[in-house]
């Protein structure tokens, strides 16, 4: 157990790339790589050698990560489009991208993890345990619990997509230029902003970022609604049901507890 504990302890730096990319946010990727390390050394005995560790690891978590974020069908159907869509693209022999463009926007990090984001997860996920991390192709077929066959399309296709997004960058930046932050991270700020949490700067560049995107304005305003909306669901004259209030007190007396107040307003 302490020789597992220690090798699993060597892939935390792996498992937590690959999960700022599922998660796309920091604290959410420590909690998973957390979430997943209580898991592994929790089934310790169902280790049995017959993958290493990595990749025992990395399918634990890509597990866990999509048990927490079943997709709807509008979203599913969106990225089946997407998938077939540049899929077309690829088959057109006519079908071709700026090279220099490319290269340049991969060799820069923000750019690379910004294109790579936009990729719907399974596709992402599987370039990147197998570009990034040096998985094989059948160590990321049994990570996502797929055929070998369909992991090798994964990658194929990722890497299409990859190339297609970082082609198309081009043109997203040009509609951005002058503005301060790329739109993930201005929409990675909009839950500080709305708590007053945001300094000064940081405020006026999400501000600034705002007043020029022509995307991020629509999705802030949908926030600022959806959460009024949902603070309209707390009704400050909800009052408890006496059947609940006296399950209550009988809860608390039994713990020698008394809490004055149930059976009034919640």
């Amino acid at each position: 157990m302490q020789e597992l504990g220690e090798r699993v302890a060597g892939e935390v730096p792996g498992l937590l790339r690959y999960a700022l990319l599922l998660t796309r946010d920091r604290e959410a990727a420590e909690d998973l790589v957390q979430d997943t390390v209580v898991r592994a050394l929790e089934r310790a005995d169902q280790f049995r050698g017959e993958a290493s560790v990595a990749t025992w690891l990395h399918r634990i978590m890509f597990t866990r990560f999509v048990d927490g974020t079943r997709r709807t069908a509008p979203e599913l159907r969106a990225e089946e489009e997407l998938v077939d869509a540049v899929e077309a693209a690829w088959r057109d022999d006519a079908y071709t991208v700026a090279a220099e463009v490319v290269i340049e926007r991969a060799e820069q990090r923000e750019e690379l993890r910004d294109a790579l984001l936009r990729l719907p997860v399974a596709y992402r996920t599987a370039v990147v345990l197998h570009d990034v991390e040096g998985l094989t192709a059948r160590a990321v077929a049994e990570v996502q619990g797929v055929s070998l066959a369909a992991s090798k399309q994964r990658i194929r296709r990722g890497r299409e997509m990859l190339v297609s997004a970082l082609a198309r960058g081009a043109e997203r930046r040009a509609a951005l230029t002058g503005v301060p932050l790329n739109c993930w991270q201005a929409r990675s700020r909009i839950d500080d902003y709305l708590a007053g949490e945001l300094g000064t700067r940081e405020r006026t560049r999400l501000e600034a970022h705002l007043a020029g995107c022509p995307t991020c304005p629509a999705l802030y305003a949908g926030i600022v609604g959806v959460t009024a909306a949902l603070g309209g669901l707390r009704d400050p004259d909800s009052v408890v049901p006496p059947r609940l209030a006296g399950r209550v007190r009988e809860a608390l007396g039994a713990s020698g507890a008394h809490r004055p107040g149930v059976g009034g307003t919640a």
